[in-house]
């Protein structure tokens, strides 16, 4: 099967399908390794990792682009890419739709929320109309080229029109053809039961370390019949943490040896990259 196929495969079981997010290739190397079934090119962890600056907008199409062609470089995974608002509006959805799935994405998320968004849990965030996302999303499927690559459509409208209105937004834009929901930010567990029980669709979950909706576990998620479970910057934040813990030992102490509980052994560095493989490459070619 394509990696589309998969995807739809996965998506189509309802079995929270846990997929957590890669901001590089290297991340995404270690996603796969470790053995999960897909991953998120989160555009979070992109903005954060290569500008150093916040989830406000910050990241154009090209940016996205780039870094998804490394991932589908690096990777056999099903893709789903994090496209923001379309960078713009209907027509910019189309050619953004065009250009990461030529990039390799199998799966392509577009929100609703006004330009320059922020990230879904974050303050102060406002939504577009409704006839408009539609637009958007009515654009986006007429410019797959391969009809199995997926379009998965969020709404914010959770925090600005309440949980009833961003329901039927989803509904909406399940209508207008998006292959998978996702409802962004919801407060309350109450709510996130509700999602699988009144929107037909396939529905991604997003489980955001230290964000506005409340942890429930994979299993948990996947029984209620979310389709994916996301931690789309949870190994951002495990990196993070990392690289805090390793140079603040190297700032304090002056020095650093190879201890597995601040840094990654040499030889797994060279394994993940695929060393092996090259080293072989370049025998085979002498």
């Amino acid at each position: 099967m394509t990696t589309q196929q998969t995807l739809r495969q996965l998506i189509n079981a309802r079995r929270g399908v846990l997929v957590p997010g890669a901001f590089n290739a290297m991340s995404a190397r270690v996603v796969e390794d470790l053995g999960f079934e897909a991953l998120y090119v989160t555009g979070a962890g992109v903005t954060n990792m290569w500008f150093g600056l916040p989830d406000q907008a910050f990241m154009g199409l090209t940016d996205i682009a780039d870094h998804t062609a490394r991932i589908r470089h690096a990777v056999e995974l099903p893709l789903i890419v994090d496209a923001d608002t379309g960078f713009g509006n209907a027509l910019n959805t189309y050619h953004a739709v065009r250009t990461l799935e030529r990039a390799g994405a199998d799966c392509i998320q577009l929100e609703d929320q006004v330009s320059p968004k922020r990230c879904g849990h974050f303050n102060g965030k406002s939504v577009i109309e409704t006839s408009e996302m539609l637009g958007k999303i009515r654009a986006a499927v007429d410019a797959r080229r391969n009809a199995d690559t997926l379009i998965m459509a969020r709404t914010d409208a959770a925090a600005i029109h309440g949980f009833d209105a961003a329901v039927e937004r989803a509904q909406a834009f399940a209508e207008a053809g998006a292959d998978i929901l996702f409802v962004e930010a919801v407060t309350s567990l109450e709510h996130v039961k509700a999602l699988p029980q009144r929107l037909k669709q396939p529905q991604l979950m997003n489980m955001v370390i230290g964000g506005k909706t409340p942890i429930a576990t994979t299993d948990e998620l996947g029984a209620m019949g979310f389709s994916i479970v996301l931690y789309a910057n949870a190994a951002l934040q495990g990196a993070l943490a990392g690289m805090q813990r390793a140079l603040g030992t190297l700032r304090h102490s002056h020095h650093l040896q190879e201890d597995p509980n601040l840094v990654a052994p040499f030889a797994e560095r060279q394994r993940l990259v695929n060393k092996p493989f090259w080293d072989g490459l370049e025998k085979r070619y002498e």
